[in-house]
């Protein structure tokens, strides 16, 4: 179903349009479900709590929620809106994009620490992932646009990924619970350097306000994904820590060349691309800290929150922030001075969380107390600055 917009601006200003687009919803909802998962990780493990009938470790709750919660549900936002572009076709909106969202949503609340309902909750994240799925497949389909088959496998895996956690948690296959976690975690990871393979050269290109030629490189791209696949089967599937720190080493060299690359003194003047820039770097710093985990003992969940907290956290904050300016009419160059700061806190809080234990690791609780507290205060910064945007119609009256 199609919400119609008016072109009154009055009526334009009282206008719902939570439901226009896969990005209004999904981000908004991935930032509001990171402050609450956030702050319940960070009262428990500062705490030592254990909900009463909590089944499985806190650890892995968390790092499920933010792998298959919040992290899908900026891939979602993103995907449901650039397929549109991509494709020319129309992804859903109004009442099947609420009811995709009620299903992502209630599978966060079932599987919420004092309520766990993990069979319950297995079953609305499974079926958000499957008609998610469907969802960004058939525009695909529909115009045979067959290079977008790379992240519908992708999609694929982690909802695969995702339903053998859930089988794990129930006690069906307990001792691979880990690994789903691993893996949903690299499969994010790829998707991340997907598609910020394709928009990043491009974003800096147009935005750094004068004429630029990055280097780009289809052998180094087809490089870059015979390695991550096999650090995927070496790590995932035959847990071999010796060949997957080879092969993790030279995925970080081939993405520092890519950083290189991709730079011009320009970025530095816009928050909107050195955060991506930066958030990029921290990707390749994991695969280089990963491969220390094998070679120089390094802790490995330091490897894991450089792409989690540092990767993961500041590219989906900094995509969300572009996309949801650009696709609601607005300058994608005058974002809110705000989110500058927000893009600080969370790389301040990616330098406690993973390089100061490197040095001293004796007040690793504080470390992870103080980086909590600055990704919850960078999301609440970016909450109060986009929600009226996402919930408002667009300013220039187009549909969206």
């Amino acid at each position: 179903m199609n919400i119609q917009i008016s072109k009154n601006p009055q009526e334009q200003e009282n206008t719902f349009a939570l439901f226009n687009l896969g990005f209004r919803v999904f981000f908004l909802a991935a930032a509001i479900f990171s402050i609450i998962a956030i702050s319940l990780w960070g009262v428990m493990y500062v705490m030592r709590l254990i909900p009463e009938g909590h089944s499985i470790p806190n650890i892995y709750w968390h790092a499920h929620e933010m792998i298959y919660g919040y992290s899908m549900a900026a891939v979602a936002g993103f995907l449901l809106t650039a397929v549109k572009n991509w494709t020319g076709v129309q992804t859903i909106n109004g009442k099947l994009l609420f009811l995709l969202f009620l299903m992502w949503a209630l599978a966060r609340i079932l599987f919420l620490p004092g309520i766990e309902q993990i069979l319950l909750a297995s079953i609305f994240d499974t079926l958000f992932g499957f008609f998610f799925l469907i969802a960004i497949s058939q525009p695909v389909i529909k115009v045979k646009q067959w290079t977008q088959i790379g992240i519908l496998s992708k999609i694929l895996l982690l909802v695969i990924f995702n339903l053998v956690f859930y089988l794990a948690a129930l006690g069906l296959l307990p001792e691979i619970i880990l690994t789903t976690l691993y893996g949903g975690l690299y499969l994010v990871i790829s998707l991340v350097m997907l598609m910020a393979r394709r928009v990043m050269p491009f974003f800096i290109e147009r935005g750094v306000g004068y004429e630029v030629k990055l280097f780009n490189s289809k052998w180094l791209d087809n490089l870059n994904l015979v390695l991550f696949t096999a650090f995927f089967i070496a790590d995932i599937f035959f847990q071999s820590k010796m060949y997957a720190a080879y092969f993790s080493l030279g995925i970080f060299i081939i993405n520092v060349i890519r950083l290189v690359g991709w730079h011009t003194k320009g970025i530095w003047k816009k928050p909107l691309l050195w955060s991506l820039y930066l958030a990029y770097g921290f990707i390749a710093l994991g695969f280089l800290l990963f491969a220390g985990s094998y070679f120089l003992n390094i802790p490995k969940s330091l490897a894991i929150h450089a792409l989690a907290f540092g990767g993961i956290g500041l590219i989906t904050i900094s995509m969300m922030s572009r996309v949801s300016l650009g696709h609601t009419g607005r300058d994608i160059n005058r974002p809110s001075k705000s989110l500058s700061y927000a893009f600080f806190m969370l790389i301040a809080g990616s330098v406690i969380r993973v390089i100061l234990p490197l040095f001293d690791g004796q007040y690793y609780v504080l470390y992870i107390g103080l980086s909590t507290l600055l990704w919850l205060t960078a999301f609440i910064i970016f909450t109060v600055n986009y929600l009226p945007i996402l919930i408002r119609p667009r300013i220039d009256g187009q549909p969206g």
